[in-house]
């Protein structure tokens, strides 16, 4: 899918204006021509339009979230009056149905579709082969929805940058309320890239807690029948259930959850959660505590914040979701680097995203330049034990952490993530 915003331009005359020898004229065409930006190899007249790619899924498990990501970055591109350095935006989506895909997709919109930068990614192994296509072909590429600790660890590149919190961030973050409820755990992840991260950073924290993990199921994506799974945690009997289920498999657990009657017999705590999966299950079946890296309701949203909120309600008749957000953060950050270097050159994309900072109430969001990990506090949240609202299903807990140098120490020193970003 091809998206082109336009702008007005002022039609070009091929005839000589009045005091100027076609000569003349022809000879300033040429060097108009000559002036103009360079991308890939060709002349961009300032009327071109800027071409974004995007690589998201649009089917399977995924692809509700996607849908929220995308609904947050063409409010960004609206906001921003659909035009980038003076020139109309246009944008193309294509899919990411498995890493392979993804990673082929992603390479035809540079070879064929000319574009300056790429988001997407939203499933981590997608994202991980997008990075490695980012290191060779030097497109500057922001992932704005893996959470697998490699995309800025092990698999970090100069032309790639990640936007929400690493799956140990927010394991970390939710740790402290997890031991408070009980020391029993019981994990149930993903049996991929990013729940394999859940779960090995789930076993750290618990020896951290002085907690222990009773139980463990790594479960395939698409799952639709989880009763075996919830048959062997009732037996189990934890305090709670540490989840990093996403998408439709969150949705179908919660419901069978409840089905079978576990309502009250553990704590869900979950990860790299999404407003959409709780939505989808609906109010009776919502329970837990989850870490998320923003919610429409936080008092402490600040103003664009609650720009952003409002038109997106405007737009599609209900709240954002955190996905919504990702997207429109993502892609902000995006849209203020490329003004702010007056270019779509790849390496002045990012030298300004380096530079670029966001005030949080007080604590500077940024992109870490040793690693491009975005560092921005995150949100703990309890589900309601009333629910009344169609989309309100939480309390916020807490923001946290609440200082600068603790958000930092949260997300990790250079010697424990292990990036080596490489020169541009």
């Amino acid at each position: 899918m091809t998206k082109r915003f336009e702008t007005t331009h002022a039609s070009r005359s091929k005839t000589a204006p009045a005091g100027l020898t076609r000569r003349q004229f022809n000879a300033g065409l040429l060097g108009a021509a000559a002036s103009a930006p360079l991308l890939g190899g060709v002349a961009q007249a300032q009327s071109d339009p800027v071409k974004i790619g995007i690589v998201l899924d649009k089917q399977g498990n995924n692809a509700v979230i996607s849908q929220g990501l995308m609904r947050g970055t063409t409010i960004a591109f609206e906001q921003a009056k659909n035009t980038l350095l003076g020139r109309p935006i246009e944008y193309t989506w294509l899919d990411e149905p498995n890493p392979q895909v993804g990673q082929q997709n992603m390479q035809k919109l540079i070879s064929e579709n000319k574009v300056s930068l790429i988001m997407g990614g939203a499933i981590s192994s997608t994202a991980m082969a997008m990075a490695a296509t980012a290191k060779r072909t030097k497109v500057p590429t922001i992932l704005n929805n893996a959470a697998a600790a490699e995309v800025t660890g092990k698999d970090c590149t100069r032309y790639s940058f990640r936007v929400p919190p690493t799956v140990e961030v927010q394991v970390r973050a939710i740790a402290p309320y997890m031991a408070e409820i009980g020391k029993k755990w019981y994990s149930i992840t993903p049996a991929y890239a990013f729940g394999q991260d859940a779960l090995r950073c789930a076993k750290i924290v618990a020896k951290e807690q002085g907690a222990t993990i009773v139980g463990i199921d790594e479960v395939p994506g698409d799952t639709t029948d989880f009763s075996s799974y919830i048959l062997k945690i009732r037996a189990a009997r934890p305090d709670v259930l540490f989840s990093s289920l996403v998408g439709n498999d969150l949705v179908n657990f919660l419901k069978q959850w409840n089905e079978l009657g576990m309502r009250d017999r553990a704590v869900i705590a979950g990860v790299a959660v999404s407003d959409t999966s709780f939505w989808d299950a609906g109010a009776a079946n919502t329970v837990g505590i989850y870490a998320k890296p923003w919610h429409y309701t936080d008092p402490k949203n600040n103003a664009e914040e609650k720009r952003f909120i409002e038109a997106y309600r405007a737009k599609n008749n209900a709240p954002p979701s955190e996905k919504a957000w990702m997207g429109w953060f993502a892609a902000k950050s995006v849209l203020e680097s490329v003004e702010a270097a007056k270019s779509l050159e790849n390496v002045a994309i990012v030298t300004a995203l380096e530079k670029w900072s966001y005030d949080d109430n007080g604590i500077k969001v940024h992109y870490r330049s040793w690693d491009h990990q975005m560092i921005r506090p995150i949100v703990i949240l309890r589900a309601k034990k009333s629910i009344t609202d169609s989309h309100d299903f939480f309390d916020i807990i807490s923001r946290y952490p609440e200082q600068q140098d603790q958000v930092e120490k949260l997300y990790g020193t250079q010697a424990e993530i292990g990036c080596n970003i490489g020169e541009l």
